[in-house]
């Protein structure tokens, strides 16, 4: 797995860290994951999508409003096979709705698709 960018989103208190991998196999993605775990250990949420060859997935680790499946329409948007999209959410405290989520999950995901094209 290569990190390819990452950026940080604040909605109304809460935080949204966002990183976009280059992977080679999809066993890789729960590393990923492991990793955003001890990273991030205040977060409530770690949402993402992957795609692989032929196979893609999703999870919402529990999230409201299906961040993971809009997630993955990004990295189909975008044409990136051989990726993972992670995005873990701390909560700071104030309700966004299912809409607010939805579109928080949405910029932090489009904010690392922008910053790894910026630097390409």
């Amino acid at each position: 797995m290569k990190e390819l960018s990452a950026v940080k989103l604040v909605v109304n208190r809460s935080r949204f860290y966002s990183h976009l991998y280059m992977i080679s196999d999809t066993g890789e993605v729960e590393g990923i994951l492991k990793e955003h775990r001890s990273i991030y250990k205040k977060a409530n949420h770690h949402c993402y999508a992957f795609i692989f060859n032929d196979e893609e997935s999703f999870k919402n680790d529990g999230e409201v409003g299906h961040p993971g499946q809009t997630i993955l329409g990004i990295l189909k948007r975008e044409g990136l096979g051989s990726h993972c999209l992670m995005v873990s959410r701390i909560f700071g405290g104030r309700k966004l709705g299912v809409g607010g989520v939805t579109r928080s999950f949405k910029e932090a995901a489009d904010g690392v698709i922008v910053e790894m094209r910026s630097h390409s």
